[in-house]
């Protein structure tokens, strides 16, 4: 007698079929959580500092040396130093007489090309850390008077002007000194270019180098007031 299974071949499978398209859930959502945490990252990464405008500092806190300073934005003349906080040098520059902030640079066009050499109306300023190198009191009095002439000359005004020996590293310049108010600086003549004064001086862990005309020697008492107001207006909170 033949037997026959009361089992049907469909029901002797392993298991039920997978639901065609289920696999595709767990990975749209996986997909889904990735995008939502790179667009939170890329959120709170994202700058939101402005470079201009309303929120733009017109000073910016500046420790040259460890010497707090507070330096005019528009002064400074190097956009890479135009930030707060430590720095080894700040290079900027002042409109004279006023020692305002220059608006901007000055452009040369082709219908001013002719006159581009006009009169120099600022007055350059340095700041640098000098790390216990000679001070310009110190440079005064122990190295200058090596390489000077004997002869001085004393204008009516009270400006003292000694002239460097020619074969001395200051061979092209002199020395303009005065009591009241204090000034001292050392000039080039003029040339080819107009001659350029320095003057230095020293506050805490910095010097400040400044640069102007020769030319502006003939009312070096106001060049002298401009160059203390300008140290006293720069230096920061101090005790």
């Amino acid at each position: 007698m033949t037997v026959f299974s009361a089992t049907s071949p469909r029901s002797s499978s392993t298991g039920a079929k997978t639901r065609p398209g289920a696999h595709i859930v767990p990975l749209a959502l996986t997909g889904i959580f990735a995008a939502s945490a790179i667009a939170l990252v890329a959120y709170l990464l994202w700058p939101t500092w402005s470079t201009g405008g309303a929120d733009t500092p017109d000073k910016l806190p500046v420790s040259v040396g460890g010497t707090l300073f507070n330096l005019p934005l528009q002064a400074i003349r190097m956009k890479i130093q135009r930030h707060s906080g430590p720095q080894e040098r700040v290079d900027l520059d002042f409109l004279y007489p006023s020692l305002e902030p220059p608006s901007g640079p000055r452009h040369v066009t082709a219908d001013t090309v002719d006159t581009a050499m006009q009169p120099i109306d600022r007055i350059f300023l340095s700041i640098a850390a000098h790390h216990d190198a000679l001070s310009p009191e110190q440079r005064m009095m122990t190295i200058y008077p090596r390489y000077l002439d004997q002869a001085a000359t004393t204008p009516d005004d009270g400006l003292t002007m000694r002239t460097f020996r020619s074969d001395t590293p200051y061979g092209s310049e002199d020395l303009y000194s005065a009591a009241n108010p204090a000034l001292t600086a050392r000039c080039t003549r003029d040339g080819s270019t107009p001659g350029m004064c320095l003057s230095e001086r020293r506050v805490g862990a910095a010097d400040l180098t400044f640069r102007f005309p020769r030319s502006w020697l003939s009312q070096w008492r106001d060049v002298a007031e401009a160059m203390d107001r300008l140290t006293s207006q720069l230096r920061g909170p101090h005790g």
